[in-house]
């Protein structure tokens, strides 16, 4: 079965809106996750899903919406105004703190729609469908943070406006961790940093993955996805996977990839969470030079305390 391409009417379009899955139960996080959202885990000073926003404002994409899941509710309460909060820090002369508390709901316009049952990635997408309309639309995944001084989105909205289709954003990474994503067989694009994807298939065991690119959590989607994902069966896990979709859109020639090779920060691993925050907080002018001076400290008590191979071999 040969795969739509993508509508007139999109290509006119310039891409305006995001969608930000954010159903999933944070299972990983446990019990921090229990009665708060993955999502809203500090990284630093500011919710995860902050981070996502920003970028997706910063790329230009004015109207954001987010696929929720019950017990979400502080993620509507994050991008909303705090009156009261508001007030207390007006009365304080506190204007520091009071833009950070007012930035969130100055980022974009941003809505928030319920999944209902959680039938995986492709279908929280579809779940969007009414929103984007007939638009071309970007997807980003709250677990990965990509670093405010990288333009990978920017870069993708680059490669669909010159060549229509979706885009996704792919990094190469070790052979035995390829099983972790899903994975795209591609070719040459004529560009450095773009590849044609000419098939995916969703966490292949090392021997049979078709490359070292992996999909990371960022998509520029046409939407003629929403008629694929319609039809998608369940998957991998028993839920309608976006990379199952895609496939069948790459088998038209509409997929397209830009090879990232910046800084990603995966905040949905435990150990890649708490090196993250280690990261931005050495890299931030208020907070790094203190804490790196205690770091470096902290790091060499512990490398005293640890047994030497000497010890170790006695």
């Amino acid at each position: 079965m040969s795969a739509p391409h993508p509508s007139d009417a999109s290509a006119a379009r310039s891409v305006r809106k995001a969608v930000v899955p954010a159903a999933g139960l944070g299972t990983r996080f446990l019990p921090a996750t229990k009665a708060t959202p993955k999502e809203m885990l500090p990284v630093v000073d500011k919710p995860a899903i902050q981070y996502v926003v920003e970028e997706a404002a910063a790329a230009g994409l004015d109207d954001v919406l987010m696929v929720t899941g019950r017990h979400k509710r502080a993620l509507e309460d994050h991008f909303d105004h705090a009156f009261e909060l508001e007030q207390a820090l007006t009365a304080k002369g506190d204007t520091v703190r009071l833009d950070a508390v007012r930035d969130p709901a100055r980022l974009a316009s941003i809505h928030h729609i319920r999944q209902g049952d959680p039938l995986g990635l492709g279908h929280a997408v579809l779940c969007a469908r009414r929103h984007v309309g007939d638009q071309p639309f970007a997807v980003l995944l709250g677990d990965d943070l990509i670093d405010p001084r990288e333009t990978l989105l920017s870069r993708m909205l680059d490669v669909r406006e010159r060549r229509l289709g979706s885009v996704v954003a792919l990094m190469e990474v070790p052979p035995e961790q390829i099983h972790l994503y899903g994975c795209a067989a591609v070719e040459p694009a004529g560009e450095e940093d773009v590849v044609r994807v000419t098939g995916l298939v969703e966490k292949p065991a090392p021997h049979t993955a078709p490359s070292r690119y992996a999909v990371i959590g960022r998509y520029v989607l046409d939407p003629a996805v929403f008629g694929v994902l319609e039809r998608t069966p369940p998957g991998r896990g028993g839920e309608i996977q976006l990379t199952d979709a895609l496939q069948e859109l790459a088998a038209g020639g509409t997929v397209h990839g830009v090879v990232f090779k910046g800084r990603r920060y995966d905040t949905g691993d435990k150990a890649d969470y708490l090196r993250t925050v280690v990261r931005l907080a050495c890299e931030r002018p208020d907070l790094g030079p203190e804490f790196v001076a205690w770091l470096k400290g902290f790091v060499a008590e512990l490398g005293d305390a640890l047994p030497s191979r000497r010890d170790i071999a006695a």
